[in-house]
């Protein structure tokens, strides 16, 4: 027997959660390795622009160990709220 209270609950409490954001919010730009840091991070300086951006890897490119280098050309997704990019593609 189904308890329906119990339910009602659980869909509720879910509820309440906020929504995470659309991937569609993230700008994407297209920028050069300059510096290759440690734990899989980089910086990334996107043309006409000073500021070198701090990104990570993205979970693809890890799971298929893809390599990166100073000078290669990626694509980043950058974090509408300022924080670090993720390197989601190497050109």
């Amino acid at each position: 027997m189904i308890n329906k209270n119990r339910n009602k609950n659980r869909n509720r409490i879910s509820n309440n959660y906020p929504k995470q954001k659309a991937d569609n919010d993230m700008e994407v730009k297209e920028g050069r390795v300059v510096e290759v840091l440690p734990a899989a991070l980089f910086r990334v300086e996107f043309p006409g622009q000073e500021k070198r951006w701090l990104c990570f890897l993205g979970g693809k490119m890890r799971i298929f160990k893809i390599k990166i280098l100073v000078g290669d050309k990626v694509v980043v997704e950058i974090d509408p709220y300022g924080g670090n990019g993720r390197i989601v593609r190497r050109l």
